[in-house]
């Protein structure tokens, strides 16, 4: 009855919203006598889409349980599984998607954030005079023009620096670059131009200057890889597409065709993750677009189908923004293993990658520390010394898995394609792997071309050139004006909201809770340093989200920009989404242990703080252990060896700061190793030196304990003989 109660006032029809009365029985009747009416409708209204908003999971689930056949069914909601999605929908086809865990959560929310068209790909079609690859580097430029025109809000033109240390790369790079311009031709974002070396450091001050020749300057796209995914899965949705995260596919579906007399793939066996809930999905086509996982769908169809995946780890880290220029990217073409290597702002941030080493496919791949620090040592090469590139600054790191493919049908099976490649199973199970986030739209597109030739389906061609992703129809580089004008946000709240949603941003101002100061009215912040805002998670439940993951890594990036900033903003996350999703206890707690448990192992925490561990090394010179000695000491006025928040608050009191218990208590957690709940001299002194050696920064404790120092040495009281005797 309670299910009942929550679906009744909107059920979604064919994926249009109806809204009605019937219950769920009355409901199941006459969804079956309108599946006519309802592609029929999908056709009509391709130009507009079919719901104004997306629908709610349980109409969509509604909709996936009630509907006798779909046309396609799309296992996977990564970027190619909703571009499917998308175009096949948009066609006028009856589709569905099911995505195991959250849309994006895989490979396509930890790329490098680029949209590009591969100028190493351009070097290697060029000097191996292979015409696959240069294929490969046209359409990706075409289709990087495209996403940035249908996506304005979450993508943008990116200038990127290939630094030049040698005076005969100058003109062989330069020609490298001017044929990449050449080949995106119309497509061109801006064109490349060459920088003295003066001139280079000027617009990239933290380069390393000793032989710096000089440095050229191309443009590619960026954007914001999770929200582009989710924007993608969205449209579909509003377009008619019944899509559902958190629906594992456990079984293939079969039957036998009676006209020839073969076992055909009809669609699948579903379970709700959430509930346990399971149910057939019926479809004329299946389509496996899951990424580093496309060989698991494969054998589901065919035990001996061979494996086709050949999976590569890319590691990438976040860094202080400090550590680049706000406006402009830097690409290492060769490390010193042959590796590129990208430094690029993002989200007033700085990231550092990509590695590329053989791995397992793994639903939780976790960065290693050799990786980390492989990245760190190429960043030490191209800045300046004057930088320190410390291992305390990563903020954040994480791991993705590429799903380079070989081709099934080719005779070479060891040759791993770049591109993407479509494969069709004896079953008609249509498989689509490989390519790159850059080109999902044409990967889709070839793909619905194949299940509409192989399973005779009615429909037109591609819809989705220039076709408005959601938020971007409206959206202007002026629109967070208004949003501070008419709801009182904070500009870079209101900036940050715009870059987001786009068009849809209003509707997350009107949400935004009141902050009782003068200014800004309204938009209470998760965490202070970062501009997402409390009604974000409220709005975030309307987009799908469903665990407190959902709402730190993808529809807001804490996660991917600082671990501990996230890891703060949890229990109020958790807070929140229980209010809206009726969670009791247990199940809030179960939400925040299994989201730390995701940044201490798949966003770096777990690296990040064995950087710091009570087996740590203490190397320091006998001055500066004595000069922490004295400093300890002025803490531990009583000589027991360690320091409570009782001695903290004390000394805090005597300079006339205020701070409250728990604040102290996080402070003092993060350095008390042996969890004891105090601060030993040995772990102080682990602490000063892991800072010096730059594994560690930004130690609050460190911080607020010189600070105090400093405090108390400028109070020293003045002689008497030099006040006069105190007359």
């Amino acid at each position: 009855m309670a299910f009942q109660k929550a679906v009744k006032g909107t059920i979604l029809v064919g994926g249009g919203a109806l809204a009605t009365v019937l219950g769920l029985s009355q409901f199941a009747h006459y969804r079956r006598k309108q599946m006519n009416l309802a592609y029929v409708k999908a056709a009509e209204c391709v130009s507009e889409p079919v719901n104004r908003e997306p629908p709610s999971r349980e109409a969509q689930l509604l909709t996936l349980q009630n509907t006798s056949e779909f046309d396609i069914l799309v296992i996977g909601g990564g970027a190619t599984g909703s571009g499917c999605a998308l175009d096949a929908v948009t066609r006028g086809l009856k589709t569905a998607l099911v995505e195991r865990d959250d849309f994006s959560s895989g490979t396509s929310s930890r790329s490098t954030k680029l949209i590009h068209g591969g100028v190493r790909y351009l070097q290697k079609a060029i000097m191996k005079l292979d015409i696959e690859q240069y294929r490969m580097v046209k359409e990706a430029l075409h289709e990087r023009a495209n996403l940035l025109e249908i996506a304005p809000h979450l993508s943008a033109p990116l200038p990127i620096m290939l630094p030049v240390y040698k005076w005969w790369q100058l003109p062989y790079y330069w020609v490298g670059i001017k044929l990449y311009d050449l080949v995106a031709g119309s497509n061109c974002l801006k064109s490349s131009y060459v920088l003295s070396k003066s001139r280079a450091l000027e617009h990239f001050p933290m380069l390393q200057k000793d032989k710096l020749v000089g440095a050229i300057v191309y443009y590619d796209g960026q954007h914001n890889d999770a929200r582009m995914n989710l924007a993608i899965a969205l449209t579909a949705a509003r377009y008619g597409a019944a899509t559902a995260n958190y629906m594992e596919v456990v079984s293939l579906l079969k039957k036998t065709d009676p006209q020839t007399g073969k076992v055909r793939v009809s669609g699948a066996r579903c379970k709700d993750v959430l509930t346990g809930q399971e149910f057939d999905v019926r479809a004329k086509c299946v389509i496996n677009a899951t990424g580093p996982f496309t060989d698991s769908v494969r054998k589901m169809d065919d035990k001996d189908a061979a494996a086709i995946c050949q999976p590569s780890a890319g590691v990438h880290i976040v860094m202080p923004g400090y550590y680049s220029p706000e406006s402009m990217g830097l690409l290492d073409p060769a490390t010193s293993d042959g590796r590129v290597i990208f430094f690029l702002p993002w989200q007033k941030m700085t990231i550092a990658g990509t590695t590329d080493t053989p791995t397992d496919v793994t639903h939780h791949p976790i960065p290693s520390e050799e990786d980390i620090n492989f990245i760190l040592n190429e960043v030490r090469n191209y800045l300046s010394c004057d930088v320190e590139v410390r291992r305390g600054d990563v903020l954040a790191a994480w791991s993705g898995i590429r799903p380079l493919v070989t081709d099934p049908k080719s005779a070479d099976t060891q040759s791993i394609s770049r591109n993407h490649v479509v494969d069709i199973s004896e079953s008609g199970l249509i498989t689509i792997a490989g390519g790159k986030w850059t080109t999902y739209r044409s990967m889709a597109e070839d793909t619905i071309n194949a299940a509409i030739k192989t399973h005779n389906l009615k429909a037109g061609p591609s819809r989705t050139v220039g076709l408005f992703l959601q938020g971007g129809k409206d959206w202007s580089p002026t629109l967070y004006i208004r949003l501070v004008q008419d709801y009182g946000l904070e500009s870079e709240v209101a900036q940050h909201l715009a870059a987001t949603y786009g068009d849809k941003a209003f509707e997350v101002a009107k949400m935004a809770s009141v902050t009782g100061k003068r200014w800004p009215i309204v938009g209470v912040r998760l965490v202070s340093e970062f501009p997402y805002i409390e009604a974000e998670v409220k709005y975030g439940i309307k987009e799908y989200a469903c665990t407190a993951v959902d709402m730190i890594s993808r529809r807001t990036r804490l996660a991917f920009l600082n671990v501990q900033a996230a890891e703060e903003a949890l229990p109020r996350i958790v807070e929140l989404m229980g209010r809206e999703l009726n969670w009791d206890d247990y199940k809030k707690q179960e939400q925040l242990e299994t989201a730390r448990k995701f940044l201490y192992y798949e966003m770096g925490y777990k690296s990040r703080s064995e950087q710091l561990t009570d087996r740590s090394e203490i190397s320091l010179l006998p001055s500066d252990i004595d000069r922490y000695k004295k400093r300890f000491h002025k803490f531990d006025a009583d000589q027991k060896g360690f320091i409570t928040i009782v001695d903290v608050q004390r000394v805090l009191e005597s300079i006339s700061v205020q701070m409250d218990e728990n604040t102290l208590h996080e402070i003092l957690n993060e350095v008390d190793l042996n969890k004891n709940g105090q601060v030993e001299l040995n772990e102080f002194l682990q602490l000063m030196s892991a800072i010096q050696k730059g594994r560690v920064s930004g130690s609050r404790l460190a911080i607020l304990m010189k600070t105090a120092e400093e405090n108390l040495d400028r109070r020293v009281p003045i002689p008497v003989d030099r006040s006069c005797g105190g007359f």
